[in-house]
């Protein structure tokens, strides 16, 4: 069987939240930080024909790229990547060395908040954390409502902000942790709770996220 592009890209994705997988069979692949802040799940094109768990997936797709167009043979133990040549057997991990999502996603509480986020908005105020090395991701209630990258206990911080294409009568201020957001690019649909989850549904390839709001987050104060 076949690995397609798209799939190898969602796992090195998935490498970013933790780097090991369990990888169930079928074509869904979900993964979990080891913080266990940050849940994520997409719909891929490969179809796995059986359960098997990476202790390093960064290491696995560097195997892979060792081939240009590899066949992959699944077995008990390890999976045989390679072509009518040459080969190469890596070996699976026990699920138990590694962190694994739970069974069931997350169910966002009746959402407080529902809001678009850009691609174009994201990437920006991305950029701008990195840049300023402020450690935080900040949605703000308001008329419009705006995305910050910002240090939320240093009042004295740099600040960037972007103003979002909506408005909302609710006050609210949703900190995240700049380090969690490790979505793939893309435009998003986006729910919180003022339990201080969130949800990020992409609206253009099956991938979702779901991500803990930091405890400084506050909702109708």
């Amino acid at each position: 069987m076949k690995i397609n592009k798209d799939t190898l890209n969602t796992l090195k994705n998935f490498s970013d939240i933790n780097m090991s997988i369990e990888v169930k069979a079928g074509n869904t692949l979900r993964t979990v930080s080891v913080q266990k802040n940050i849940l994520a799940q997409a719909e891929v094109e490969t179809t796995f024909p059986q359960d098997f768990a990476i202790y390093e997936v960064n290491r696995f797709l560097g195997a892979i790229s060792l081939f240009d167009n590899p066949d992959f043979e699944f077995g008990e133990k390890s999976v045989r990547i390679g072509d009518s040549k040459t080969a190469l057997h890596y070996v699976y991990c026990d699920p138990s060395m590694i962190v694994t999502p739970p069974e069931n996603n997350i169910t966002v509480p009746d959402p407080e908040v529902r809001f678009k986020l850009s691609q174009d908005s994201l990437s920006r105020v991305m950029k701008a954390g990195n840049v300023l090395g402020t450690p935080e991701i900040v949605v703000e209630g308001g008329s419009p409502m705006t995305v910050r990258a910002m240090d939320s206990q240093n009042d004295s911080s740099d600040t960037f902000h972007v103003n979002l294409d909506e408005s909302t009568d609710k006050t609210f201020r949703f900190v995240f942790k700049i380090e969690n957001f490790k979505m793939v690019p893309g435009d998003y649909d986006v729910e919180v709770s003022e339990k201080r989850i969130s949800h990020f549904q992409n609206k253009k390839i099956p991938i979702e996220y779901w991500i803990a709001l930091e405890p400084e987050s506050t909702y109708g104060k």
